[in-house]
């Protein structure tokens, strides 16, 4: 057996890959699911196929998830084909969450609400941008490792998160904050429906164009501007960087920045259109099923949408088999799991040639 590395693919090669890839892990997953819990696949398949698209209130809340999922990896895509790895978008989601909820709290019908908007947007960018800028400002200063540095500012903003919750818990004692402006004089001013008008499908409707038109400015920056072309460079070699006069470490700060404040900005929305809350729960792990995003779809934000709504509607489904079934959480996520794990598989088959050679005489 050989293996050697593809020279190049062809996209529509690449994604039958990946769609046989899915056919497999169906089929595994058939064999798994009567020999573990004796159903019949098919009556699962459907139900997956239900929890995420069974009602239009299904399908407005997975394009929900599926487009704060996207918001955070088109966040990492920056930093990570510099090859910066920031594993802090918990961490960088949850502070921007944070200056969110501040201001729904404390200015809520004292200012206008588009100047409130305005003072949430920009704070949970700036929030984001300063929990991303510092591991960049010490990798570019002092070489530090980035990947415990960023990862550690994850724990550091979760207990800071948690002395915020204590803070603004309501009603007192219950150590939650409860849904901010639910009722009374300032009701539901910050979020992002009351705008315009109200109802689940406004608020999901807006982050769904708003994050498509950060998928497009960040398509853009990536390949189209003498940043992203910095990025590049330095992602590829730092010496190639340096020796054209790129300044490596300000290209890190920068990136870094940029990529902080709009992991924060995703704090913004799961805050102010999303839970209208403020939690140690509120990323949820999404920064780190970001970072499956942004490698699978190699740093494309357009494909990230679509790895998203993949991811979004297993994770939906496997909530939905436990349901239906009455099955505890665990064998639903073992069929979400095979899935994942042949389409991360197929990466290898996309970027490696196998030839099996006969055994000569």
């Amino acid at each position: 057996m050989h293996i050697s590395k593809r020279d190049g693919i062809k996209r529509w090669q690449s994604w039958g890959i990946r769609l046989l890839a899915i056919l497999a892990a169906l089929i595994i997953d058939a064999f798994i699911i009567y020999a573990v819990v004796r159903l019949n696949p098919i009556d699962v398949y459907v139900s997956m196929f239900n929890g995420a698209f069974g009602t239009e209130k299904r399908i407005w809340f997975m394009v929900r998830d599926m487009m704060i999922l996207t918001c955070i990896a088109i966040g990492l895509a920056p930093a990570f084909k510099m090859h910066f790895w920031n594993i802090g978008a918990e961490g960088q989601m949850l502070v921007g969450g944070i200056m969110t909820a501040l201001w729904m709290i404390n200015l809520a019908g004292s200012i206008p609400n588009w100047l409130l908007f305005v003072l949430m947007i920009v704070s949970s960018l700036a929030a984001g941008a300063v929990w991303g800028f510092l591991p960049g400002f010490f990798k570019a200063r002092w070489n530090t490792n980035e990947t415990l540095f960023t990862l550690m500012m994850n724990y550091i903003a979760i207990q800071l998160t948690s002395y915020c919750v204590a803070r603004w818990e309501n009603p007192p004692g219950s150590n939650s904050v409860g849904v901010i402006n639910r009722t009374g004089a300032t009701k539901n001013i910050g979020w992002i429906g009351n705008m315009f008008s109200e109802g689940y499908n406004t608020d999901f409707g807006w982050v769904a164009l708003i994050v498509i038109v950060l998928a497009v400015l960040m398509y853009f920056y990536l390949n189209y501007t003498k940043s992203g072309y910095e990025i590049a460079v330095v992602g590829d070699s730092e010496n190639t960087a340096r020796y054209s006069g790129i300044r490596v470490p300000d290209v890190y700060m920068r990136t870094m920045a940029l990529s902080g404040a709009v992991c924060g900005f995703a704090g913004f929305l799961a805050v102010s259109a999303v839970s209208h809350t403020i939690s140690t729960s509120t990323a949820g792990g999404r920064g780190f099923t970001a970072i499956i995003v942004a490698w699978l779809a190699k740093m494309n934000p357009f494909i990230m949408i679509l790895i998203s709504a993949l991811l979004t509607f297993m994770d939906k489904g496997a909530s939905q088999i436990a349901t239906d079934f009455g099955l505890n959480e665990y064998v639903s996520q073992i069929v979400s799991g095979v899935i994942l794990f042949f389409i991360l598989g197929s990466e290898f088959f996309i970027n490696y040639r196998v030839r099996f050679d006969r055994a000569k005489k």
